[in-house]
This record gives structure tokens, sequence and C-alpha cells, in this order.
């Protein structure tokens, strides 16, 4: 729903400011959250990000921002401890005004880190980081490098962090859902496509036995559980102007899991030369440079806390987290596209050979990639 700026002002007012909002405008395309940024004046004034959190898609809104409370307030820690600017180098959250707290938003642990308005909308604030920069897309190999550095540098903050995160997104990344969820969507075929993807629902059945066997090193331990962003596009990391890395950010995602999933998230979008929705399937490969130079930063920060059957498994991972969009862009086609925005119709047909051949490319350099690995593990 649309809301007034008189509105926005009066949810922006929940919350602890260093000066008085003067204004509040729409920031970015919104494909989730609703995101605004605040602007205040008078001493020591700053500017806020104000986001409407889609309960839809986070249906525990309190856990994912206790989540957050939790993470940021360790990397703070690491941050002060080394000297770093805390302001900068970690994301920020702004509390609610004490007085405009319900008793039983008081009593509520994470009562004070976001408002629930009368439409049943929950918003949340933070900090805005003045002088950052954001990239919509890893273009270059240093830039490469750079995010794999600040997504590898989250982790190692991260990485003696043992309080359990609440689970924000059911069965987030683990495939022994994702399979479940499949069977149910091939025999319920909702929208009738079943009968035209014999071929399509051949290339997910076909790897569905190494799939699992990585996720059961996750289920029995052998592969530990970390602290896990679950989005480590490009877009959610912040630099200073000579693009240097400061904080990670949109830490709705945070969850417990595999830190190989952030590693194999990343490559897939990192590394892909063409579109996530390339019709020209010639265009689309994985970049064996930018691997190289994503793995080259990640592995700067995290070489020395990863084990053994994690380094193992890193070059995998790109292939298990790519072959889940396949399995989850299909999946969405067969149940008459209900959870990704379609453009035109077949639009998630168009995405599922896209990613199918962005799979079969990192197959293909599956054992350049693990010697790379390998390489900048030592």
């Amino acid at each position: 729903m649309n809301y007034t700026q008189e509105e926005l002002l009066a949810i922006a007012q929940k919350f602890e400011t260093t000066g008085s909002i003067t204004g509040i405008k729409p920031l970015g395309p919104g494909f989730i959250n609703d995101t605004f940024i605040v602007k205040t004046e008078g001493r020591d004034a700053s500017r806020y990000i104000l986001q409407r959190k889609n309960h839809l898609i986070f249906p525990d809104v309190p856990g994912m921002m206790k989540n957050i409370e939790l993470v940021t307030a360790h990397i703070r820690k690491k941050v002060t401890e080394a000297g770093g600017d805390p302001l900068r180098e970690v994301l920020t959250v702004t509390c609610r005004k004490p007085e405009t707290m319900t008793a039983m938003e008081k009593e509520d642990p994470a009562g004070h880190l976001y408002y629930k308005d009368e439409h049943g909308n929950y918003w949340a604030m933070c900090l805005f980081i003045e002088g950052s920069v954001t990239y919509e897309k890893a273009d270059t190999p240093l830039l490469c490098y750079k995010g794999g550095e600040g997504i590898g540098r989250f982790q190692a903050q991260l990485s003696d962090f043992t309080t359990p995160l609440n689970e924000t997104i059911k069965g987030f990344h683990n495939i022994r859902w994702r399979f479940s969820q499949w069977d149910e969507s091939i025999a319920r075929d909702a929208a009738g496509r079943v009968k035209d993807l014999a071929e399509e629902i051949g290339w997910i059945d076909s790897r569905r036995e190494e799939m699992m066997a990585f996720w059961c090193m996750v289920e029995n331990g052998t592969i530990p559980t970390r602290v896990t962003h679950n989005d480590t596009k490009i877009s959610n990391i912040l630099f200073d102007d000579k693009g240097d890395v400061l904080c990670v950010i949109d830490l709705d995602t945070c969850m417990s899991s595999t830190s190989l999933n952030d590693f194999g998230d990343a490559i897939r979008s990192y590394t892909n030369t063409g579109a996530e929705d390339d019709r020209n399937l010639d265009n689309v490969n994985m970049s064996p440079d930018m691997f190289k130079a994503y793995t080259q930063g990640y592995l700067s920060q995290r070489k020395g806390n990863l084990t053994d059957s994690e380094i193992e498994n890193l070059a995998f991972s790109a292939r298990y987290i790519t072959y889940e969009q396949v399995l989850r862009f299909l999946m969405d086609y067969i149940d008459g596209d209900k959870y990704y925005k379609t453009a035109y119709p077949g639009h998630n047909l168009v995405r599922t050979h896209a990613q199918y051949r962005l799979l079969q490319s990192m197959e293909a350099q599956y054992a350049a990639m693990k010697n790379i690995v390998e390489e900048y593990a030592k």
C-alpha cells in the first residue's frame, strides 16, 4: 500500500534521531522492502534509512530484527577493538523512542527495534552512512576482489559468534527442503506445464544425489554451521570513495548456515558474463578471471578460519547455489509464476535456461575452480 508523507513522517518519528525530521523520500526500486531516506536538521543531524519490512517474505520480523541487533553488536565490538569507526564500518540500528512503545512492546526483547503500524506492516530504521558508494554489478576483477574481501571480512568478524539466530526464511538454501517443495510442485502441476518440461526436469533429477550429498555434510556437521549473510550480491556492500570496503548491509537474511552458501551465491552473481534472464545463451558463461578475483579476495580474509572440509567444498558451493536457483526458477514456472515477478509469459523458463547454462559452465570449469581455491587457501 502507498503511504502519505504525513503517515511516513509519523512512522519515522517513532524512532530516535539526532535531529528534527524535515523530509522523507523513496530510495531504490523496493523489490522486497519499501525503502526511504529520512533527512533531519539540527545539531549533529544525520540521515537515516527507513524501511517497511516485507512480512510476507520475512514472517518473523521481530526475530529478524533481533538477529540484526546481535550480529551488528558483535561486529561493532570487533571494529572498536581494532580502532575502526563503528558508525561507518557496521550497520547502526536506530531504536524506538521509549515513550512511543506500549508496555507489551517494552517486554518484547526486540520491541525497541521495530514499529508495527495499524495496517500490520513492520518498520525499522538505521543510520545512513554518509559518503558511501554502492555498485549494482561487479564488472572488473578488482571490484570482484573487493567484494570477496568484504564478505570474507564480514564472516571473519563473526567467526566466534555463538548465539543461536532465528530462522527468518524457512529452508533458505536447504536443498532437502527445496526437494520437498519440488516434489510437491511436480505432483501438483498447478499450471499444467510438466508435460512439456521433461528435459528441464531431467536436469534437476540427474544432479539430485550429489546435491543431497553436499547438504548431508552440512546436516551432520562435517561442514560447520556459521553466521551467513545469504544475499551476497555486490549491491549489499558499502564502499568508501577510494573503493575500499566499509561494511556489509541488508542484513535481513542473516541466519545460521554454512558459510559456503555466501561464497556460492556471490560466485553465481559476480561471475556470470550474461544476464540472469539472458535469452541469448551464448552470452552466459562463468568468467574464470572473476572467479579467481573473488576467491582471492574472499580467502584473504577467511583462509585461516575455514576447515579443510569447507575449503574442499568451496568451489562446489557455486554449483550448489546455481543449481538451487535453476530449481527455484523452474519450480515457479511449473507453479504458474507465483513467487518471482515476471515481465512476460515464459520469463521464469528463460531464467531457468540461463541459469542452467551458467551451471554447465561451472561444471565444465570445476577442476580449474578447485585449483584456484587450493592456490589461495595456502
